[in-house]
């Protein structure tokens, strides 16, 4: 599987969004990764679907929701009619999750899991039959710019040979750097979402350009 880019809307100018956009997709992004977040299940509040439906029709790849929110299932609906194509609810937040992936399914979205840090890998294991990705947080969620958390990497090993799925999309979020990237993909990583690695970068195009040679050299070592 080849490695994606998804750059983390919550890293950007936020008042000029569309201008934001369009940078990394002009670089060369694969996903735009969207962090919702409520103030509750993290202390940080960010937007909504009225936002994501009104980036929706000047973007050009897919968007990509993560549902940092204690009530993800009364989001997912409007997400799914503002276009995003795929979206991670925390299977901390999620008392049914079976049901909260179908959910998402059958509004024709790819259902992901996303897990903290420290919640223990069986919880998205458990789930790897409903959802189409596993996301691996590698800082505890809800705020940019933190320090990426070493012991992500054993993580990542452990879930992608416990899976025995060599095409189950994994993708990391939090501290994910040119410095980090090879250690993540040689780890089992698939999809790199990276915040102010790209949007705090002088040159887009070079970020990602960067990222995309560190993620090869950890598919050839």
């Amino acid at each position: 599987m080849s490695i994606r880019i998804a750059p983390s809307l919550l890293s950007a100018d936020f008042s000029r969004l569309a201008e934001e956009v369009e940078s990394v997709q002009t670089a060369g992004a694969d996903f735009l990764h969207l962090d919702i977040m409520d103030g509750c299940f993290v202390p940080n509040l960010t937007f909504g679907p009225p936002v994501v439906a009104s980036l929706a029709p000047r973007c050009s790849i897919p968007l990509d929701a993560h549902l940092m929110v204690n009530d993800p299932d009364a989001l997912v609906p409007a997400l799914a009619e503002a276009g995003v194509a795929r979206i991670a609810v925390h299977a901390e937040a999620c008392p049914h999750l079976h049901r909260t992936l179908d959910a998402i399914r059958s509004l024709g979205v790819t259902p992901g899991v996303a897990i903290n840090p420290a919640t223990p890998l069986v919880f998205a294991l458990e789930a790897v039959a409903w959802a189409g990705f596993i996301l691996v947080m590698s800082v505890d969620p809800g705020f940019g710019g933190q320090a990426f958390i070493e012991e992500t990497l054993g993580r990542i090993e452990r879930l992608r040979a416990a899976t025995g799925d060599p095409d189950l999309d994994i993708s990391v979020d939090g501290g994910v750097t040119s410095g980090t990237a090879a250690s993540l993909v040689a780890a089992g990583a698939t999809t790199l979402v990276a915040g102010s690695a790209i949007f705090g970068a002088p040159d887009r195009s070079e970020a990602i350009r960067e990222l995309r040679k560190a993620a090869q050299q950890g598919e050839d070592g």
